[in-house]
């Protein structure tokens, strides 16, 4: 996720960037969690306070101090000089890697880190050949007590090419004049030399006459050879890693339970929509046309999914399943067999390279289990199964759960007249897409950097600085849609301000749910059309509906439990087996430095990966995923990552 780049709005001030928030039902929002204390050893946002400087100058050249800084960076890189690398940064600065240095994700905080990271990985990197883009350079303002000046970069390493981004911030001198130091580098790697994507004026160049439809067909077969890499699900995280895999020449077969790619969009509810900006869920090489809404249906998505699939020559098989995959103890390859669900035929692949991108908690439901359900006369389901509210009409239906799915078939039912109530069990975080989206994703915003300089300025920022910023967002967010909020607060309805006032930025990292981006449904609630409950928990199912702890009961013909999926390593265990249990690491939420458990990287078992996330996490990570794994099959890479 982005954020706001942009100066603020003259409506805000300075002095209501960190204002407490009444009648939010989280974690106390203290100013001290967004900005750090001002001497605390964890991460804090470089504000001009904390670093010395009363006011910036109106002059700032940004474009001479990048080169007089890159410079030198440049000088002390091609000498292994760590103590002169140390020297451009400030104390408390961050060094994002991804892949180029560390063959991992990899977050280094302070001096004393980075110092040590420089000794282990700066001579082994062999970094080459910087060079500044200078179109990309520029003094931001964020906030009123924010300021730096960000750059993109290019570089080399022994293997691969590469871009960077680093931000200076302003520290005073004893003569009065600011000096640029570092606050934040990031590396990354997007080429391997001599493996590039077979694109643009590398892609195919001869003329094929007559032979393209047999040609495709062979491919799909994969009759005379196995294929080296099997991706288990065809959703955007599928489809994006086969893609990536196909133009780095490593033939990749996709598997898909469903009759039709896009169908994990297409079964869904009828109602359900995208509620980011089209701009930040393009897929990688072919992105949405500017003619497409600004928040498609699921069914439209559906059908783009499956003309991606024929448009980029994807090796999909539909209506077939992966059941049983077995590792190779010596050569570390998996056999995998494969199911053809309409005539059960199955085949045995030997692959050196399994991917799961079966989605969250691999479809499992996460369904609540209550006293009484067995004698309910009613109809208990969850969201998965759940298609239109039309069905229900003449029914009294409960919806149990706040976040976006309940939301969304909340108002299903109340379009089509049906009775509907929502029990909310946990305070919920609300934001509109009108006020809210548009601030998040601003660098996505038409008018922007480019969608590939976007998603390199994205990755720039570490979540645990991500996060700061997030806090500081939510807050102004919260102002502009303080007449939804108190409608609802008015309501009853118990609104939270995400994990340490961080909306829903990390309620994403670490439960996949938590909160709405409100597209109507909050008004509903506020007029009454949806009906809340939230005043005490479910103690027990009835003949005729729920009973709560406190004794009142809510009388229904339909109970659906919008209470999302299990987690996504179980999803894993779910596709491979119990045997691997013991050994496949945490998926999701985020490790000590604030990178993702699991996805996009190591497992716990080799060749073995999870990909998944976001549309806008797929199109930029599984570039990252397919490297790692083209750099195995091409032996230049041995699989070790940097541990320290």
């Amino acid at each position: 996720m982005a954020f706001i780049t942009e100066p603020l709005p003259s409506a805000v001030d300075k002095s209501s960037l960190n204002d407490i928030s009444d009648g939010f039902e989280s974690l106390p929002y203290r100013p001290e969690a967004v900005n750090g204390p001002k001497f605390s050893a964890g991460p804090a946002l470089p504000t001009l306070d904390k670093l010395g400087v009363e006011e910036l100058p109106e002059d700032v050249n940004a474009l001479d101090f990048a080169r007089k800084w890159i410079n030198s960076f440049a000088q002390y890189i091609s000498s292994c000089d760590v103590e002169g690398l140390l020297s451009l940064l400030v104390e408390d600065a961050f060094w994002r890697d991804i892949l180029a240095m560390t063959w991992d994700f990899r977050t280094l905080h302070t001096k004393p880190r980075i110092r040590q990271f420089l000794l282990d990985r700066l001579s082994v990197s062999k970094l080459n050949s910087l060079r500044l883009d200078e179109n990309m350079v520029e003094l931001e303002r964020p906030y009123p007590d924010l300021a730096w000046i960000q750059a993109l970069f290019k570089f080399e390493t022994d293997v691969g090419k590469g871009s960077g981004v680093f931000r200076l911030v302003p520290l005073p001198e004893s003569n009065g004049a600011l000096e640029w130091k570092a606050h934040l580098i990031l590396t990354t790697l997007d080429e391997l030399k001599g493996f590039p994507e077979k694109i643009g004026r590398l892609r195919e160049q001869s003329p094929n006459h007559g032979k393209w439809q047999e040609q495709r067909r062979r491919e799909m077969e994969f009759r005379n050879e196995d294929p080296k890499v099997l991706v288990a699900g065809a959703g955007h995280a599928g489809l994006e890693i086969a893609a990536r895999l196909k133009y780095l020449d490593i033939p990749t077969l996709v598997v898909e339970r469903h009759p039709r790619v896009g169908d994990n969009w297409r079964t869904r509810y009828e109602y359900l929509h995208l509620h980011t900006l089209v701009g930040v869920d393009h897929m990688a090489y072919l992105p949405f046309p500017s003619t497409w809404p600004q928040y498609p249906a699921a069914s439209k998505l559906a059908g783009w999914m499956e003309s991606y699939a024929h448009t980029l020559e994807l090796n999909v098989w539909t209506s077939s399943e992966v059941i049983g995959a077995e590792q190779d103890e010596s050569t570390k390859n998996w056999i995998v067999t494969v199911r053809r669900l309409e005539t059960g035929q199955e085949r045995t692949f030997t692959v050196n390279h399994l991917v799961c991108a079966v989605g969250w908690g691999g479809g499992l439901p996460k369904m609540p289990v209550y006293p009484g359900m067995e004698q309910f006369k009613g109809r208990v389901m969850h969201s998965s199964q759940h298609k239109v509210a039309k069905d229900h009409i003449g029914k009294k239906v409960v919806v149990v759960g706040s976040g976006t799915s309940a939301h969304d078939i909340c108002s299903d039912h109340v379009e089509n007249g049906v009775d509907v109530t929502m029990v909310q069990r946990s305070p919920t975080y609300i934001m509109s897409v009108k006020e809210g989206v548009p601030r998040v994703y601003h660098i996505y915003n038409e008018g922007g950097p480019s969608l590939e300089n976007a998603d390199l300025i994205t990755a720039s920022y570490p979540n645990p600085l991500l996060k700061l910023m997030h806090q500081r967002l939510t807050n102004i967010i919260a102002e502009a849609d303080e007449t939804i909020l108190d409608g609802l607060r008015r309501r009853g309805f118990k609104l939270s301000m995400g994990d340490e006032g961080s909306g829903s930025l990390t309620l994403a990292w670490t439960r996949g749910g938590g909160y709405y981006l409100d597209v109507g449904a909050s008004q509903m609630i506020i007029d009454g059309t949806i009906k809340l409950k939230n005043d005490s928990l479910i103690d027990r199912f009835t003949e005729t509906g729920i009973k709560f702890q406190d004794g009142s009961e809510l009388p229904c013909d339909i109970v659906i439990f919008a209470t999302g999926y299990q987690k996504s390593r179980d999803g894993l265990i779910k596709l491979l087996g119990n045997k691997f249990s013991s050994k496949i690491k945490p998926i999701w939420d985020v490790d000590a430095e604030g990178e993702f458990n699991g996805a996009w990287r190591d497992i716990g078992v080799p060749n073995l990966w999870c990909m998944m996330g976001g549309l806008g996490q797929c199109r930029l990570h599984s570039k990252h995923l397919a490297l790692q794994i083209k750099a195995l099959q091409e032996g230049i890479w041995n699989g070790s990552r940097y541990s320290a």
